[in-house]
């Protein structure tokens, strides 16, 4: 049972339509693959930033900017048709504990995800369930890795089913998901539901959700994740991931 006030649905609601906006674009990680036209230059360009978003904000932008153009800008491309020697462009590439090999690993799986496995919407709606893409992501790692790979980069990809709120894939699934005309995210996939979708929890998310009393558990775990939905799914059953906006924008814009 929600422990929210009635009005606190049309407080956010409120944010939400502040923060749904272009202008948010501008120095969020959505920013770079809206440089994209070509549908698996968005996924491709958004997974890859997505991967690496944590931390200063500015600082992911700017190496996610640095990490296209060591592609090309033409992350499909470079991922589909890359030759070994190809991969020496990468050397020093670092976000944080995210490096070279990281890096690398990260582009021979993603091109065994589209060469064998159908292409990244296929891996992550063939195991969404009524109302969760969790164990999605759960299949996804699975896939993703199932090719040899350092031990180190296992990391870096979350795994809900390990007790992780996996904030990063859950922001990129609404990325690639949401599909609202407000030209923040892209509505690529048809095979998912914005209904299915969880909130990308994070420090910030969970900081306003709990002040709100939407979320009682203290860690930002898997557990916490599922309490949350449940109350978001209870204000807008149809788009409860739409208040993600309102959450980070309350956190980070307004020190709520």
């Amino acid at each position: 049972m929600s422990n929210f006030s009635p009005d606190i649905k049309e407080f956010l609601e409120e944010k939400v339509d502040l923060y749904n906006r272009p202008n948010f674009i501008e120095d969020d990680p959505i920013a770079i693959p809206h440089h994209f036209e070509l549908k698996e230059d968005i996924e491709i360009s958004a997974f890859l930033v997505a991967s690496i978003a944590w931390g200063n904000r500015k600082m992911i932008v700017q190496n996610g900017f640095k990490l296209m153009n060591l592609m090309g800008n033409a992350p499909c491309d470079f991922v589909l048709n890359h030759k070994e020697s190809d991969l020496k462009r990468l050397d020093g590439f670092v976000h944080r504990t995210f490096n070279r090999i990281d890096l690398v690993y990260f582009i021979r799986a993603l091109r065994n995800v589209y060469l064998c496995n159908g292409g990244l919407e296929t891996v992550f709606s063939g195991s969404v369930t009524g109302i969760s893409t969790q164990p999605a992501i759960h299949h996804f790692k699975e896939v993703f890795f199932s090719l040899p790979h350092p031990v180190r980069t296992l990391k870096h990809v979350s795994d809900p089913s390990n007790g992780s709120a996996a904030k990063r894939i859950n922001m990129y699934l609404r990325w690639m998901v949401r599909k609202d005309g407000c030209g923040v995210d892209f509505g690529l996939w048809k095979s998912i539901s914005a209904s299915q979708l969880s909130c990308p929890l994070d420090v910030h998310s969970g900081n306003v959700a709990r002040k709100l009393g939407l979320l009682t558990r203290k860690q930002n775990d898997a557990k916490a994740l599922a309490e949350l939905d449940l109350n978001l799914r209870l204000m807008d059953k149809n788009d409860p991931v739409k208040y993600d906006f309102a959450l980070f924008g309350l956190g980070v814009f307004e020190k709520f």
